[in-house]
Order: structure tokens, then C-alpha cells, then sequence
């Protein structure tokens, strides 16, 4: 009689599938194969964290100088609704476990329209450099025919001596404009030779050295032949590749949550069934957490450098 109950249960519990003895079972299965493929890519970014690690530790400053043209505030704004929708996931799961059906449908809601948030905030970011020309591939920034003075026309940054000239009498400092036809990278030293110059005065050790020597101080040599924006180059092509893989695992995290939406208003979870909301969950929170660490290390860290 037991028997007959036990497989009465086995094929109607909720959300039981066929290859699995009980629920016990395949909520256990399913949390292994989870944590496995968070596990893979932990091992995923780490390997581009440990990459923009050792590039930093060799160009301190062209790293500190390309943080210097991200925008600290949007960045920090996406930090807080990344949070905040990690809360709104944490409270999808609590009320799934309870099977209330409303709050679920209101949370995953909110959950995905802080994330479309977050994609709209990154679209213009990305926006912005496509326009001052820092994507770091040719052809992909916006062409430009800039009204520049002909002695800037001849290269796409300043000569070093005219730079350093100007550098001393900030009012006529040159402006912000470039010729840009062919939609290539662009990069001007002027603030940070600027930044450097201004930073020099708090380092007496260094006050005897001239103009052109203090700033080689700063960069270690880096500006040398335009050296230094290749470095800057890097820096660049760190930030889109590592920000637009995590925008792609945001865009994978609001399918989930699409598909979470059309299951909890059919009232599929319950006490006894909510492990697809659970491991959607642990999917959401390790994509906030990896922008977490993003958001110091591409747009604060080393920014004292330039200010």
C-alpha cells in the first residue's frame, strides 16, 4: 500500500522529473550542477581579473588615466541598482517558498527592469566612447571632422614640447578637439600631463627636475613616442571585453527572468517546488557581485593619480 503511495507521489509531485526518485534528489542535483557552473565562471573572470591585474601592475598610470575618462558616478549608480535588484531576487525566492504568486510576479518585474536599467546605463557609457573615440578598434568610433588648429591636425595627440608649454599656463591650455576620419582610437595626454604637472608640487624630492623631467617622472617614461596611449589602448580594450561579457550574462539574466515571469504567473512554485527560482537567483547575484569588483578596480582605483 505504501508502495503504490510512494509512486502515487513520485509521479505527481510538483516539478518532478521523470529521472529523478524524489524531489530530495533533484533539488540536490540541480544545486551541484549550479554551483559547477558558477565554479567555471569564477574560473571565467578570474582569468580576465588576473589579466587587468598584471597589465595595471605594469602601466600604473596609463591605467589610472584611462580610469580618469570613465564616468565614476554612472558606474556607481549601476552598483546600486545591481544591489537593489539583488535584493528584489532574494525577495523573488522568500515569496516563491511561499507560494505567493503576486509578489513573485512583482519582484521578477522590478528585478528586470533594474537590470534593463543597468544595460541602459552601460549603452550610454559605451555610447560616450564611441563618440571621444576610445573604443580600441579601428573603424568602431564615431568619424569626426573637428575644426582644429593646423599644428594639432598633424598627429592626433599633441607634440610633447607644445604640451608641456602650454601645460604651464593653464588658460590657453588647447581644447578638447580632434580630427578623427577614420573612426580610430583617440587618446590626448593634455590632461594628464595637465594633472601631473599640478601633482609635482607635493613631491619636493622632485622639485629641482625640469618640466619635461617631472613628467617623466610621473609616467615612468610612458609618453615617449606616443607609447604611452598604446598602454592607455590596453586599458581599453580590458574594459569592454570584461564590461561587455558582463552585460551578456545580463542579458542571459533577464531571459531567466522572462522565463521566470510566464512560470510564476501560471502559479507554478510552491513550498514543495522553487528551485528554478533559487538557482535563477544564485545565477543574478553572482553576475551583481562580479560587477561589484568591476566597478573599484575600472573606475576608482588609481584615479587619485590624474586628480
Amino acid at each position: 500500500m505504501s508502495t503504490h503511495a510512494d509512486t502515487h507521489e513520485h509521479h505527481h509531485a510538483p516539478g518532478l522529473q521523470h529521472q529523478f526518485e524524489d524531489m530530495k534528489q533533484q533539488e540536490e542535483s540541480v544545486s551541484i550542477g549550479m554551483w559547477l557552473f558558477l565554479a567555471q565562471e569564477i574560473m571565467f573572470f578570474g582569468g580576465l581579473f588576473t589579466a587587468y591585474l598584471v597589465f595595471r601592475s605594469r602601466y600604473p598610470m596609463a591605467f589610472a588615466a584611462g580610469s580618469n575618462h570613465l564616468d565614476a558616478f554612472l558606474g556607481g549608480l549601476n552598483t546600486l541598482v545591481l544591489i537593489v535588484s539583488s535584493l528584489t531576487m532574494a525577495l523573488t525566492v522568500y515569496y516563491a517558498q511561499k507560494g505567493n504568486r503576486n509578489m513573485q510576479v512583482i519582484l521578477i518585474v522590478l528585478t528586470m527592469l533594474f537590470g534593463t536599467m543597468f544595460l541602459g546605463v552601460k549603452a550610454v557609457e559605451y555610447n560616450d566612447k564611441y563618440n571621444n573615440g576610445l573604443v580600441p578598434v579601428a573603424g568602431l568610433n564615431k568619424k569626426t571632422k573637428a575644426g582644429v588648429p593646423a599644428a594639432e591636425h598633424k598627429a592626433f595627440v599633441l607634440p610633447f614640447e607644445t604640451v608641456a608649454s602650454a601645460s604651464e599656463s593653464t588658460p590657453g591650455a588647447p581644447e578638447h578637439v580632434y580630427v578623427n576620419p577614420h573612426g580610430e582610437f583617440q587618446w590626448h595626454e593634455y590632461d594628464l600631463i595637465r594633472h601631473t604637472i599640478e601633482l609635482q608640487a607635493k613631491e619636493p624630492n622632485v622639485q629641482h627636475l625640469t618640466v619635461a623631467e617631472k613628467i617623466g617622472y610621473f609616467t615612468s617614461g610612458q609618453l615617449d613616442e606616443n607609447k604611452f596611449r598604446d598602454k592607455v589602448r590596453i586599458f581599453f580594450w580590458i574594459y569592454f571585453v570584461m564590461t561587455g561579457l558582463h552585460a551578456l550574462h545580463m542579458i542571459i539574466g533577464l531571459g531567466l527572468m522572462t522565463w521566470l515571469l510566464w512560470k510564476a504567473w501560471k502559479n507554478t512554485y510552491s513550498a514543495e517546488y522553487y528551485m528554478p527560482v533559487e538557482m535563477s537567483g544564485l545565477y543574478w547575484h553572482f553576475v551583481d557581485i562580479v560587477w561589484i569588483f568591476l566597478f573599484p578596480l575600472l573606475y576608482l582605483l588609481g584615479r587619485h593619480f590624474i586628480h
